[in-house]
């Protein structure tokens, strides 16, 4: 008889783990708290209109192409994907704007309306950052156990490039002088939940992903890459019950041995966690059980940002761009004010997604469905959710014509709001940090919860809080880990890679090739 694995939620995570296992004979079945698959990466229907909970960017699509690969699938007969130029929209509080386009001769013009001699930068950025990508990715695709692994030839390696005592705004100030053409391509550290001046230098390489490789749009949005993750998974024989949270994991000493949900125990010879990692420690496993994540020192650790959202079906169109950025007059103070002082800003960055402009299917022909999101604080004593909703609702309203959405509150025939008091108590979040664990030195590789779940035996972590991180393509990336990990335990070894045909050369040397839609 083959084993049997539970996986604990059906995000991106546990849905590419599942295709995984399945796909080497192991008898798998998803258990999902809420009644649709993808976690945070689903969707909100409702009179007509389509949004994207959560991810809204789908970056560097080759990770998932090989999981759907391994699954006997491909990924771009599963979802129609376009390629977006512009990329998207910059406008900047200090002033002027970028429409950031992958192509080359273009962008440094726009760089050059902005800042004369910083132009000349962009091809050196992106030389150096193929390079760092080159030498990372092995790194991304392997576990780190312990400090031992520090020592890994791979990372020894790249060390020359890391730069750790540097943030990515640092390292971007060899390229770039003026802090707008800087900002342009270290914003993406939110993708993180982390300021660009504490942030890594590492993660450089998020804004030259999507120059190398391009941002897409999913037909449907985000949310139909999960669909289509859980329609593979179930053609490989996988069960994915929805509307069955999991109670508590069921231990033998300590070894997990199942789970109990409100219908029963499910017996398994191995446990996956895709749930928030923070949460589910403190609900599924019992402290006296953990020693190195013990709820005491889950309290002590650092947390990313939360984000407050606005989802709008409005009656008209915006004629603006797929993806807009606003960053704040005084980025560095409303930076200060999300992860040092923990209050709401005056004058916030925010993000809108006009995604109806490419993509019809979302609204009712003739209306839009707008996305708009604010980086906040997470749950702090400091804001009162119950009482700040409404007023920092209506500053949103009032700072996203900045971006070219004026005259939106007249237009709206659907409204839903999202806090992170709503992350925290409705989508079970911990502090409703959205990017889950920061990405600081201290809380990286082997100092993240490890893939094989150090504290206990025969429990597995995927997701934005183990190793590699947050994201998409990197939440990708630790379910291969996390899966190798499981399967060498049950006595087998693979390579995804070879299973996939993946080419034996770095992908960041092999530039996408597919047509950019306008």
């Amino acid at each position: 008889m083959s084993r049997q694995v539970i996986i604990i939620g059906a995000g991106p995570g546990g849905l590419a783990s599942a295709i995984l296992l399945a796909s080497q004979g192991v008898r798998v079945k998803i258990l999902e708290r809420l009644p649709l698959v993808g976690g945070r990466t689903s969707h909100l229907q409702a009179d007509g209109y389509t949004f994207d909970l959560g991810p809204t960017f789908f970056l560097y699509p080759r990770v998932l192409e090989e999981i759907f690969r391994i699954g006997g699938a491909d990924l771009r007969r599963e979802v129609e994907l376009t390629r977006l130029d512009p990329q998207y929209r910059l406008t900047f509080g200090a002033g002027g704007r970028m429409d950031c386009t992958a192509d080359t001769a273009r962008m440094e013009q726009q760089i050059a309306a902005l800042a004369p001699a910083d132009a000349p930068g962009f091809r050196r950025f992106l030389a150096e950052n193929r390079a760092k990508l080159a030498l990372m990715e092995p790194c991304l695709e392997m576990d780190f156990k312990g400090w031992k692994s520090l020592l890994d030839k791979r990372l020894l390696k790249m060390l020359p490039m890391l730069r750790p005592h540097q943030s990515v705004d640092a390292s971007l100030r060899r390229f770039f002088k003026d802090e707008r053409v800087r900002l342009a391509f270290c914003f993406q550290s939110k993708y993180l939940g982390m300021s660009p001046f504490r942030c890594p230098s590492l993660f450089s390489i998020l804004s030259f992903l999507e120059y190398e490789h391009g941002v897409w749009h999913p037909k449907g949005g985000c949310a139909a890459i999960t669909a289509a993750m859980a329609r593979v998974a179930e053609r490989l024989g996988v069960e994915i019950h929805l509307n069955a949270p999991v109670q508590e994991i069921l231990f033998a000493g300590r070894k997990a041995v199942g789970v109990r949900t409100p219908d029963g125990t499910h017996p398994a010879d191995a446990v996956v966690v895709n749930a928030d990692f923070a949460r589910a420690m403190q609900t599924l496993v019992p402290d006296t059980l953990r020693r190195r994540w013990t709820d005491r020192k889950l309290a002590r650790k650092k947390y990313s940002c939360s984000t407050f959202m606005l989802y709008l079906g409005l009656e008209g169109r915006y004629e603006e761009p797929h993806h807009n950025i606003h960053i704040a007059e005084d980025y560095t103070r409303n930076l200060d004010e999300i992860e040092g002082r923990h209050v709401l800003s005056a004058d916030p960055s925010f993000y809108v997604e006009n995604a109806s402009v490419t993509d019809p299917t979302l609204a009712p022909p003739g209306h839009s469905a707008l996305y708009v999101l604010a980086p906040v604080t997470h749950q702090h004593p400091n804001v009162d959710w119950a009482k700040e909703k409404k007023q920092f609702r209506d500053l949103l309203l009032r700072q996203i014509a900045k971006a070219g959405f004026g005259g939106v509150e007249s237009r709206i025939r659907y409204e839903r709001v999202i806090t992170p008091a709503d992350w925290d108590t409705r989508y079970e979040i911990y502090r409703g940090a959205t990017f889950n664990l920061a990405h600081s030195l201290d809380q990286m590789l082997h100092l993240r919860p490890n893939n094989r779940f150090e504290d206990l035996e025969g429990m597995y972590l995927v997701g934005g809080g183990t190793h590699p991180g947050s994201g998409l393509p990197v939440i990708f990336e630790s379910a291969r880990i996390s899966s190798r990990l499981l399967l060498e335990d049950f006595g087998r070894s693979v390579d995804w890679k070879k299973i996939a045909g993946a080419p034996s050369l770095p992908m960041a040397h092999a530039r996408d090739t597919d047509a950019v839609a306008a």
